[in-house]
């Protein structure tokens, strides 16, 4: 068995008149995040993480907004599409670890929430999915409220009866 790493990163601005969605999950909230698909910047970074762990290029690459298919579309889909690419490539998710950098609002009681939705959207069990939420201190973008990061971090492995 073959084990690789991946990292992504995914930045989006905070604006009024749109949903905030992280993780899968719609958060109520005064404000939401700009871009060309629902702009959920923990699936974004995620995706990232694990076409480059399976040195499968970018989100951006797969899916560009350029694309008018991809205008609005719901995050959750481009993750499941990522995972049947990983499939088609011999690998499986070990685990992954994101991390959300926001000041408002606060995202941990949303934690369980997102756990589910992406374990499910990978088919995988919820503790291969770990979340955390962080402040900037106030610092920076993230720290003045003008926009939301986030990290993320995947291990695949090959599947046994497959070779890399």
């Amino acid at each position: 068995m073959m084990f690789r790493v991946g990292m992504g990163f995914d930045v989006h601005r905070l604006v009024e008149g749109r949903e905030l969605w992280l993780g899968g999950v719609n958060i109520p909230w005064e404000k939401g995040l700009l871009g060309h698909s629902d702009a959920d910047v923990a699936i974004h970074a995620l995706c990232d993480a694990l076409l480059g762990a399976a040195a499968l290029r970018d989100i951006g690459y797969h899916f560009p907004d350029s694309d008018p298919r991809y205008k609005g579309i719901d995050s959750r889909l481009l993750l499941r599409h990522v995972m049947r690419l990983l499939d088609e490539k011999g690998y499986r998710l070990g685990n992954c670890d994101i991390t959300i950098c926001a000041e408002q609002p606060k995202i941990n009681p949303h934690i369980p929430a997102m756990q589910q939705e992406l374990s499910a959207c990978m088919d995988c069990a919820p503790g291969q999915v770990s979340i955390k939420a962080t402040t900037t201190e106030r610092l920076g973008y993230t720290g003045r409220g003008e926009g939301i990061a986030a990290y993320a971090v995947a291990l695949i492995e090959t599947k046994a009866d497959q070779p890399c």
